[in-house]
């Protein structure tokens, strides 16, 4: 029986952190015997380790666009792996531009990195990176796994793509970061699960206050991303197995909890639903796993498809 393993690392839309609240967008995805991780916001190395993963595990990267809360963390999260004692390569998946933010913390840490290869025998980090930039369309396909892209409504960013990975009749797809965007449910088709973002307009304006740059900011927000109910509609118009919100606007708002998200996607999505928080995981087993369903909780909260 296939079994397949998603840990939501950070559910928080947004670069800002604050004291005791989640971390901004990265999830881990177990499929196919493959390692992989999406997006890198602040973060990520220790949701990776703190998921029970070893860093040396590392195996493939997707970043969905250059947005400083989908990118800040991947130097990092590469560098902590190999001083880990990562020792095999890695293949890194982005859009136009990733290379050069690579090629920029190399040289930033180029000393330490030159260091280490002299000092402690490590292999040469810089040449363990395979960065493959990548625009609509077949990413990778290696075996049973197949990635595939879809540009996707993210002004004023033009190169930010919604993820389908595919292993054995299995579906996983992430939105990446949207404004409602109708071509999303036909890529999405029938996926066991969907990870959309989402956005309550309720609390758009307390996070303005909070953030500052006033019009400006609630402009970018209302054009660039999707609140919740248009989530919900891609859900349902896809047909999916499964709807996780995640990349949450606001996600540290202590006037909104998770009956308020729930609430707002009721009005177009009926179908199984997961409010996306740090550290949840959802394991998919068997061959058909949207049809049946057993939820409970194991330390953190897990939800499992069998």
């Amino acid at each position: 029986m296939s079994k397949y393993r998603i840990v939501l690392l950070g559910t928080k839309g947004g670069p800002a952190i604050r004291p005791g609240g989640p971390w901004p967008t990265s999830t881990l995805v177990e499929l196919g015997g493959r390692t992989i991780v999406v997006d890198c916001g602040l973060g990520v190395t220790r949701g990776v380790t703190d998921a029970g993963l070893s860093l040396k595990a590392l195996d493939l990267i997707f970043i969905t666009h250059l947005h400083s809360d989908h990118v800040l963390e991947l130097g990092a999260l590469l560098h902590t792996a190999w001083t880990a004692g990562l020792a095999t390569p890695v293949k890194v998946f982005g859009p136009a531009g990733l290379n050069r933010y690579w090629q920029g913390f190399v040289q930033a840490l180029e000393f330490d990195i030159e260091i280490r290869i002299i000092d402690e025998g490590r292999p040469d980090l810089r040449e363990m990176v395979e960065v493959v930039e990548f625009g609509e369309g077949e990413v990778l396909r290696d075996g049973d796994l197949s990635v595939t892209a879809l540009r996707v409504d993210h002004p004023p960013v033009t190169e930010c793509f919604a993820l389908r990975f595919e292993h054995q009749g299995t579906a996983i797809v992430f939105s990446a970061d949207t404004a409602f965007f109708p071509p999303l449910a036909d890529f999405a088709r029938g996926a066991d699960i969907l990870l959309h973002e989402a956005m309550l307009e309720e609390g758009v304006e307390r996070l303005v206050a909070r953030t500052g740059n006033g019009a400006r900011l609630r402009e970018h927000l209302m054009a660039s991303h999707s609140l919740a109910g248009e989530a919900g509609t891609i859900a349902a118009r896809a047909g999916v197995g499964r709807l996780v919100l995640n990349h949450l606007i606001p996600a540290d708002d202590p006037e909104i909890g998770e009956a308020d998200w729930v609430e707002a996607v009721r009005k177009t999505w009926n179908g199984t639903l997961t409010i996306g928080r740090d550290g949840l995981v959802v394991v998919v087993e068997g061959d058909d796993a949207r049809n049946r369903e057993d939820l409970h909780e194991t330390g953190d909260a897990e939800e499992r498809f069998a």
